[in-house]
């Protein structure tokens, strides 16, 4: 499938606004990880989500995206970020592109440091020097687009990611996108259910993709999912773990809302 034109647009941007930055990656210190894969003993994020009898909810703060615009004013995102803990949110995930979602690496560390949970950074990952400031900023895994990398590049960004401790999420949205994931062994793999050149969302893209995944993965389903019903069902089909940020993001009560997202109907 052709690459949306939204993700084109963002990623033109990114590496635009990444060339105009003057602070070369720092070298690799001696002692950092090997570029094996991480388990779960060795990383909060990937604990966090195989853990307890439920399904784990990845709780996303973001101040805005090219659907909604901008909620910069709208949404306190220190004050999300405790309700998500509050709400039983097994990890969270924070967008810090920008130009299109209004984020920013310090957006991670406030968020991080006041919910005490393991995040991943979510950005459009077009420069090494990304992966060393989620480090830097207390991400414990980042995401990283199929699409947008290619197989070797997926690869050699992955196994960077590991080498700084950072669990690489992969995410994907069609066939072509796992086609990339073959012959490679992947700790965390996600599909998306937006189609990002209509923003419909289709459960079933997950749903079809599934029995694609590489078997190990844990999986993740992201992006659209606003009921119990919808987690309950991806989770019977073999998801894992669910990254939820909209419905969230603007529900009047998000405690209540990941209570039902977790089938806690108490």
């Amino acid at each position: 499938m052709k690459v949306a034109e939204i993700l084109l647009d963002i990623t033109a941007q990114r590496r635009r606004a990444m060339a105009g930055v003057d602070d070369p990656a720092p070298a690799l210190p001696a002692g950092e990880l090997a570029a094996s894969l991480l388990t779960r003993v060795e990383k909060p994020f990937l604990g966090a989500l195989a853990e307890g009898p439920g399904p784990a909810i990845i709780a996303e703060v973001k101040m805005g995206s090219p659907r909604l615009g901008s909620l910069l004013g709208r949404i306190d995102p220190a004050e999300q970020a405790r309700r998500y803990v509050d709400g039983g949110a097994a990890a969270l995930s924070v967008v810090v592109e920008p130009d299109f979602f209004h984020g920013s690496y310090e957006l991670l560390e406030t968020c991080k440091r006041v919910s005490g949970l393991p995040a991943i950074a979510k950005d459009f990952v077009v420069d090494d020097r990304q992966l060393f400031w989620a480090r830097d900023a207390g991400a414990d895994a980042v995401l990283l687009i199929a699409a947008l990398q290619g197989r070797d590049e997926l690869r050699r960004r992955a196994r960077l990611a590991r080498r700084l401790g950072l669990v690489p999420l992969i995410e994907t949205h069609d066939r072509g996108d796992v086609e990339l994931l073959a012959g490679e062994d992947w700790e965390l793999v996600g599909v998306n259910n937006r189609d990002l050149r209509t923003f419909e969302v289709d459960i079933e893209r997950s749903i079809e993709l599934l029995p694609r995944l590489p078997v190990a993965a844990l999986k993740v389903a992201e992006s659209g999912l606003a009921s119990g019903d919808q987690v309950a069902r991806l989770a019977a089909a073999g998801f894992r773990a669910f990254l939820i940020g909209e419905s969230l993001l603007l529900a009047d009560d998000p405690v209540a809302l990941l209570a039902e997202l977790r089938g806690d109907r108490r």
